[in-house]
């Protein structure tokens, strides 16, 4: 299967997937799915830093992400309680050990165990605010549209580099194509959250949101590769075939989710 064939492919069965979920399946659907892509997260992230692709600590690593999302289901107002539980269990296995587990694989373990896991959860958060569900969807195209708008604008007029030593593809010219479909998917949204569902958030907001979100969406997916690029790996799994991993695929996913909540809830839209 060429690589073309496999991305289609992938496109095919995972988009449809991804809608059903986020509109129409059961709560606890969506909450397997996101405990999954969280703990999938967190084990391809200590596998990269690890260079193991299996350890005790990868199981863990795997493990905590899947507790931050289910607990914020179950007792939100607790979770501080998880990532202290989270420190404890995680700089008490490097002590046992003895020395063999270095600083950066518990900072791998800690940041999938809370950043993951938050970032994934923040869906849990933006459906019980009883927000129309569509609105889950913004995360996926403010993240999507901005990596596919930025891409062939960096093939068509990209000359300046943007980010070199960390990725060598991307473009100014691309980051800021990446910013106007953004927009443009954004106000497409808006339009059709107003004349179909009645439930819009207004075009001013969604400028704002969908700026906010290019720019950090492209931080997100600059950090993620700049992961990879300190511990010389090409992606981080292969679950999406040619597209990579749960952290090549939603890198930039997870970095705009908690934003979209945080900018809905300051604009009081939710």
């Amino acid at each position: 299967m060429s690589s073309l064939q496999s991305r289609v492919l992938v496109a095919v069965i995972g988009v449809p997937v991804l809608v059903w979920v986020v509109l129409w399946a059961p709560p606890l659907v969506m909450l397997v799915a996101l405990c999954l892509l969280a703990g999938i997260g967190g084990m391809e992230l200590q596998r990269c830093v690890s260079g193991a692709p299996r350890s005790e600590l990868v199981g863990m690593s795997a493990i905590f992400p899947v507790f931050m999302v289910a607990w914020y289901y179950e007792r939100p107002e607790h979770v501080a309680v998880l990532v202290v539980v989270e420190l404890v269990v995680f700089f008490g296995y490097a002590i046992v050990k003895g020395g063999e587990i270095k600083f950066n694989q518990i900072m791998a373990a800690l940041f999938g165990g809370t950043f993951i896991g938050y970032s994934f959860a923040a869906f849990l958060r933006l459906e019980a605010t009883g927000i129309h569900r569509a609105y889950l969807l913004l995360p996926f195209i403010l993240s999507f549209a901005c990596d596919t708008f930025a891409y062939f604008a960096g093939r068509a007029f990209g000359r300046h580099k943007l980010a070199p030593k960390v990725s060598p593809k991307k473009t100014v010219e691309g980051s800021i194509g990446g910013i106007l479909g953004n927009v443009v998917c954004g106000l497409i949204f808006v339009f059709v959250m107003d004349h179909w569902l009645e439930a819009g958030i207004g075009y001013g907001t969604m400028v704002v949101l969908a700026v906010t979100c290019s720019i950090v969406a492209q931080i997100g997916d600059l950090s993620f590769s700049l992961i990879k690029r300190e511990f010389g790996i090409k992606d981080y799994g292969h679950l999406f075939l040619e597209h990579g991993g749960v952290l090549d695929r939603f890198d930039s996913v997870l970095f705009v989710t908690p934003l979209v909540e945080i900018i809905l809830d300051l604009t009081h839209r939710i």
